[in-house]
Formats: C-alpha cells, sequence, structure tokens
C-alpha cells in the first residue's frame, strides 16, 4: 500500500474515534485507501486480504466490519434477510442488487421519489428507509 492510502486509512478510523490496530488498519486500507466508496461482503473482504498478504481470520473481518458500523463509517445493507453487504458511502441512498451477479451497487438517488412513507406505530420512529433494487437478465 502506498503512504497516501495509509494516511486515508488511519484518518479514517481516527476520525470513528477506532484505534487503529494492525487488523483494522489492512482492512480499511482496502476499503478506503484509493479513496473510492466499494460495496463488499465480509467474505470478499477476507479474500482481499489474504490476496494483499495480511493475516486476520474471517472471524477478525466480521468482527471488525461490525466495529466500522457501530462506529458509523459503514452501513450495512442486507438482501434476502441473511446475505450482507458493507458500503463505504455511509450517505442515504438506493442501491441496484444484481441477482445474476449477487452484487451491489449504487442507483441514482436523484431518481428516486418517495412520495408518502406509512406512519410509524405509537411509541416509535422511522430511523431509516433502505431501498434495494433487485435487477435480473431478460
Amino acid at each position: 500500500m502506498t503512504p497516501q492510502s495509509q494516511s486515508r486509512a488511519t484518518n479514517w478510523l481516527v476520525d470513528a474515534g477506532l484505534r487503529p490496530t494492525r487488523q483494522r488498519m489492512a482492512l480499511a486500507e482496502l476499503l478506503v485507501g484509493d479513496g473510492r466508496h466499494r460495496h463488499v461482503t465480509a467474505e470478499s473482504l477476507f479474500e482481499s486480504a489474504k490476496k494483499n498478504g495480511d493475516a486476520v481470520s474471517l472471524a477478525t473481518v466480521y468482527n471488525t466490519l461490525r466495529a466500522f458500523c457501530e462506529a458509523g463509517v459503514l452501513q450495512e445493507i442486507t438482501v434476502d434477510g441473511s446475505k450482507s453487504y458493507f458500503d463505504t458511502n455511509t450517505h442515504d441512498h438506493p442501491h441496484f442488487y444484481w441477482e445474476d451477479e449477487s452484487r451491489l451497487s449504487d442507483a441514482p438517488s436523484e431518481q428516486l421519489v418517495i412520495q408518502r412513507l406509512p406512519d410509524a406505530p405509537e411509541g416509535v420512529e422511522i430511523a431509516s428507509v433502505d431501498v434495494v433494487i433487485r435487477l435480473r437478465k431478460k
């Protein structure tokens, strides 16, 4: 990795209040080191770390992704109630789920119009609305 990618990863962790341990740094560099947003699964991040020569277990990857979500630097998007993707873009935005490729990508926010949501039940408020648009080849 480059000094620039290490700096991005360090700042990303420190700004979130996370201690930049060796394992967090390795995963953070893969996630944000190049300055671009990405969608990953725990398994795909684990494979990338392995290819990069980083010694992290799959359990560590899962635990670290959870810590990143709790710190607010990652957003978890669940597809089919069981498959989780992690997005470095934490702003509210819709997603395309490419069923044939099991891949998640951003959908254009400016084209999404939600005119009305149902009222929340008594005593609770709507925390967020997740929009996943499933795509399949014809």
